[in-house]
Formats: C-alpha cells, structure tokens, sequence
C-alpha cells in the first residue's frame, strides 16, 4: 500500500488532511460522494439551533467554557460532528478545540499502533493436515475521519478479518509451507489486510504467526519420521566409514608387501605402543610363512 497515508498523523506543524484528499483514487466514488455530502450546508433549521447554542453559550458564560472547551492528547484526534454531519477540515487536534453545547458531538480517535492476538484457527492445510495456528497484528489509524464514517468498530472489524484472512492464506499452504516460511506467510497476510482495512482508514503495518500447533497423532509420527531418517544416515555414514577404512588398509597391506622390512618397523611400534600402558608383558610374533611350514 502507498505510503502517502502516513502524513495524516503527522506533527501539528502539518494541518489534517480533508477526507476527500485523503482516499486514493484507486476506491469506489461512493467513499468520495457520502465524505462530501456531510460537508453540505445544515439548512435553516440547522443554523437557528447553532445560533441559539451560542445564545447558551453566551448567557451561561464562564459556567459554559467547562462543557465547550475540550483537550486531546498528541496521539489524539477529535472528530466533530454538528447536528451529525461532520466539520470541514477533518479532525481536530492536538490541543485545545472549541465546540458548541448542544449541537456538537467529539468522538475521539487514538492515533497509536494497537495490537491483538488472532485466535487460533483450527486449519485444514493443502496436504489434508489440521494444525492451530495463531498470531498477531499491529494496526494503527491513518484518517480518522474515515475510520468513524466508514465503519462502526475499527477495532473489531480488523480482528475478524484478520482471522479470516489467515484461515484463508494458510488453507493454500502444505504444512511444510507452514512450518518454514512463516516469513513470506506474515507479509501476504499484511498486504490482504492493508488492502481489505484501507477503506477503513486502518494501516496494517506488520504481521507475526506466533505459534502452530500440531496434533498430538501428527507429532508422534513426524518424531518416528525424524528418527528413522537419523538411523538411515547413521548407517550410510557407518558404511561409507568400513569402505574408507577397508581401502586404507588394502593400500597399507600393498605397501607392507612391496618392503618386508616395514613389517618389522611395524612390529616394534607395536611394542612400544604395548610397553607403554602394559611392560610386563611380553609380546612375539609368529610368522605366517613358520605356519604355513608347520601344516606341511
């Protein structure tokens, strides 16, 4: 998603951006056309109640500045709606804002990032395995004009779509998919969310599996998997080691037989290697060809 969006909360040294300038135009003309239509004009009526809420106003002054004067923190917005119909020039805030007894009415919008864990989903994955898996959102509000017009809980409609949207992304996956790229899974679902939650004025900046939980059947038979895998290679490796070692003394056998005096260097290594742990022991060697004799 564009980044433009994130001018709307900046310092107050930058003015709210109208609604109307904020959604992109890449959305459905409904948006643009229901955000213009509270800017009309409030009618006859209308500006008789606004007049006379300043008739209140003024009578029942300085008892009135503790209901007309209002405060919200820098992390807030304040959406002032007059006799329903929002004020041109979007949100109010940071600061202190003035608004008419009566008639206004302040919704204010916190503007930090809030988080929630997604319950976990019982899934049925590509290769027919069901596992739980849970995570969690970051979201904050970029417009808070549009997260109040457009949809009744910001909160709570990006909860449910978020579970949704991992049942539906994890349901194309195998579980080895699962397993080893959570990455590449997290970043799908937070560009499905920021593109589901833009109408709302919600930005989803990140998206983290937290946990996948296997049946209890499923682990039992991946851990005999894991363990027969291991055994097998154990084996190979033992094998390829009694290749090696057979080929080692086959070329030590050749060498011995090319120059019988190393037959007897060997020999007194070999008595040495015994002096060394056992000297009382006395060690002689038998010559092959001597049995060899003694058979005839």
């Amino acid at each position: 998603m564009s980044t433009k969006h994130e001018h709307v909360i900046g310092s107050r040294n930058h003015p709210e951006a109208s609604p109307v300038r904020v959604i992109r135009a890449s959305h459905s003309t409904n948006h643009q056309s229901d955000i213009r239509d509270s800017e009309d004009g409030i009618g006859a009526c209308g500006w008789a109640l606004v007049i006379l809420s300043y008739i209140v106003f003024i009578l029942t002054f300085p008892f009135s500045l503790f209901v007309t004067i209002k405060v919200v923190q820098e992390y807030e917005r304040a959406v002032i709606m007059r006799l329903g119909r929002i004020l041109p020039g979007g949100a109010k805030g940071p600061g202190l804002f003035f608004i008419l007894p009566c008639v206004d009415m302040i919704i204010k919008v916190d503007l930090r990032t809030v988080t929630f864990d997604v319950p976990p989903q019982e899934i049925l994955t590509r290769d027919s395995v069901t596992v739980s898996v849970d995570g969690v959102v970051y979201f904050r509000i970029f417009n808070p004009v549009i997260s109040v017009t457009n949809v009744e809980n910001s909160r709570v409609s990006t909860q449910l779509l978020a579970a949704t949207t991992l049942r539906n992304i994890l349901g194309t996956k195998t579980l080895q998919e699962i397993l080893s790229d959570r990455e590449n899974i997290s970043h799908s679902m937070q560009t499905h969310l920021d593109e589901g939650t833009d109408p709302w004025g919600v930005k989803v900046e990140r998206v983290e599996i937290k946990d996948v939980r296997l049946p209890v059947s499923m682990q039992r038979s991946m851990a005999a998997e894991a363990e027969a895998a291991r055994e097998a290679r154990a084996k190979i490796i033992s094998a390829e080691g009694e290749q090696k070692a057979s080929r080692s003394l086959k070329e030590a056998a050749d060498i011995i037989n090319q120059s019988p005096i190393a037959l007897q260097l060997r020999y007194l290594q070999t008595l040495t290697s015994i002096s060394a742990e056992k000297n009382s022991t006395i060690v002689f060697p038998i010559p092959i060809e001597l049995l060899s004799l003694v058979r005839k």
